[in-house]
């Protein structure tokens, strides 16, 4: 092979070899902070503008290691959110405790003036149910199955929690049990599939993960792979005949460890 042939074949080989990789190893590994406005109907007027920062589907395991995960609870500290929301799967792998033990002392980190609100996934109750709910009460993030208010002088907002769609009991209508007619409610639920259950409870914005985006976005064609029964849940803010739902691209990866046209995000919420 002369010099000029030689030159051309690494060449080659080099753009095909940075091809391959970019969907693992970099763009798997940019996390962008995405800003979203999202009007509610009846949200009280000291509530315009408040924050939420949500963070979902952090995966932390085979390629996501504690020290990236360190790094995402940081930048959410950074944004000064009103609060921070969390929905589910902060772990990878099945029967072990072990990412269990790594990921919750770093989500206890996270910091927010008006709270840190926390529901499971399905990778939590995979990987280990108890140690997961233990976590849950330990670092008082808890939401499961609970409805707290969020005041603003004498006006308020109400966050709940369900449980996850495929491992655990959702009790939308009981976790909002007590609340008034004219509230407004913002569920936090890891699975967006939750907004097609039966529930009667009137919410007025559902916030999700579960899906990742799809991971890898077709130019013009959308997501090849969504872990959802309905496909129109794949990101961002979604309205259905219910409710609108919110659902974030997450920061880990699920089937497989690439990313194309769907960075990693923490999302930040502006109630309008």
């Amino acid at each position: 092979m002369n010099r000029r042939a030689f030159l051309k074949f690494a060449l080659y080989s080099g753009a095909v070899a940075l091809v391959g990789s970019y969907p693992v190893f970099i763009e798997r590994n940019i996390v962008r902070v995405n800003r979203y406005r999202i009007a509610l109907t009846d949200l009280p007027p000291s509530f315009r503008g408040f924050t939420l920062a949500h963070l979902t589907d952090l995966h932390l395991g085979p390629l996501v290691s504690p020290s990236f995960i360190a790094g995402v609870v940081w930048k959410t500290n950074q944004l000064g959110a009103d609060a921070i929301v969390c929905t589910g799967d902060y772990v990878h792998g099945k029967n072990t405790i072990e990412e269990i033990e790594k990921v919750w002392p770093l989500l206890s980190q996270l910091k927010a003036t008006h709270g840190v609100y926390t529901v499971l996934g399905n990778h939590d109750h995979w990987a280990d149910t108890d140690r997961s709910l233990y976590w849950l009460e330990r670092t008082a993030q808890n939401i499961r199955h609970q409805c707290k208010p969020i005041y603003r002088g004498k006006e308020r907002i109400l966050l709940g929690g369900a449980g996850d769609y495929w491992e655990d009991d959702l009790r939308i209508d009981e976790t909002f049990s007590g609340s008034g007619e004219k509230e407004c409610r913002i569920l936090l639920s890891h699975n967006p599939d939750s907004v097609d259950t039966p529930f009667d409870t009137p919410l007025s914005l559902v916030i999700s993960g579960h899906t990742h985006g799809g991971q890898v976005v077709v130019p013009f064609g959308g997501p090849p792979i969504l872990p959802v029964i309905n496909k129109q849940y794949s990101s961002g803010l979604i309205t259905t005949p219910r409710t609108q739902v919110f659902i974030s691209k997450g920061i880990g990866w699920a089937i497989y460890p690439v990313r194309f046209n769907c960075y990693p995000e923490i999302a930040l919420l502006e109630l309008a």
